[in-house]
């Protein structure tokens, strides 16, 4: 390693070059359409599960247009499994909008970027960053741990005085010139080495300057979120099937699920009378094990009752219910509890 005068950039630049990735189906490229898809699909989500789902979504929506054009409907389905599922609404209406109001070609400005559905202030600079050449800083939770540490920023990083803070160092830290290397960088020593437990600090190339590693107080920065009690849900659902099929309903298109097909709620009825009331021949109906499921502002409590229905009696139900092959349930634009309810039901 060379002595500290060496810069923060240009230590994570050479760092790249030799130890970065460079081999990801998103790189090596400077198509706006292919780096926005990447860098929305890999919020909050790894990148070994992203790039099957990355290759097939390009396979399904080729460009802009395509996506644009497609329903939000198979949007949804492409995106099942992913999870966050508002991330595929705000793609699908962002690919309308950069249609509409931009005639198919991506912003260079990052201002521009981040007005856009779905892309924030970093996502946006990455964007940029990577399809143009711009420079701009990027913040996603990767690098602000990585920041922390090196300057040893305090406080939560989520706390806006705290974000403040580290997008101007952020800002003051960008290179004069091989931007998209240094973003990369950052993006690659959050992912591979500075990770939340157990960083890799002999392999850091900014272990000589870092105050976490001076003090060694890795584990303490950046600091945890405050603790926080989360309100506690409840909801009844109903698993109803044939044998060879399973009744959901479209939710809404915003709230909670927003667009995703998911299980009716029984709203406090009878199960057995619910569906008895809806002309299908009830043949058994029994309470499956409950599931809780953590949202980031609540935690709900899922309580499925399995009704099976006489195959010829089966009906579409009520408005906007719709049936779906019990053997298509891995395929299908499913919220990630109800997935594993249905798995469990059989």
């Amino acid at each position: 390693m060379r002595d500290s005068s060496d810069s923060f950039a240009e230590r994570l630049i050479r760092w790249q070059d030799r130890h970065g990735r460079h081999d990801l189906p998103w790189q090596r490229t400077r198509d706006a359409y292919r780096i926005w898809l990447s860098e929305i699909m890999l919020q909050q989500t790894q990148v070994a599960t992203v790039i099957p789902y990355y290759q097939r979504f390009l396979q399904r929506f080729p460009d802009v247009a395509a996506l644009a054009a497609a329903p939000v409907g198979a949007v949804l389905e492409a995106w099942a499994g992913l999870g966050y599922y508002a991330r595929a609404r705000n793609l699908h209406r962002c690919a309308q909008a950069v249609v509409a109001e931009h005639a198919g070609q991506f912003p260079r400005d990052p201002l521009q970027l981040a007005e856009l559905p779905g892309i924030g202030r970093s996502t946006a600079a990455a964007i940029a960053a990577f399809a143009y050449g711009a420079r701009a800083a990027i913040l996603d939770g990767n690098v602000k741990r990585v920041l922390a540490r090196c300057f040893g920023v305090e406080g939560f990083p989520g706390s806006a005085p705290v974000e403040r803070v580290l997008w101007q160092l952020a800002e003051s830290l960008l290179p004069p010139a091989r931007i998209e290397a240094y973003t990369q960088g950052l993006m690659d020593l959050g992912a591979t080495v500075c990770t939340r437990a157990n960083p890799s600090c002999g392999a850091c190339p900014l272990q000589a300057v870092c105050v976490a590693h001076r003090d060694g107080r890795q584990a303490e920065l950046p600091a945890a979120r405050p603790a926080r009690t989360l309100p506690e849900r409840e909801a009844r659902v109903l698993v109803l099937t044939d044998g060879r099929r399973v009744l959901l309903e479209r939710r809404p298109p915003v709230g909670i699920w927003g667009g995703l097909l998911a299980l009716p709620e029984l709203d406090g009825e009878d199960p057995g009378e619910f569906v008895r009331r809806r002309g299908f021949r009830l043949l058994e109906a029994r309470e499956l094990p409950a599931l809780r499921h953590a949202f980031s502002h609540f935690r709900l409590t899922l309580r499925p009752w399995l009704c099976r229905v006489e195959a010829a009696a089966a009906q579409a139900g009520e408005p906007g219910w719709e049936w779906l092959a019990l053997a298509g349930i891995d395929s299908a634009a499913l919220p990630a509890p109800i997935l594993r309810i249905l798995r469990r039901a059989g």
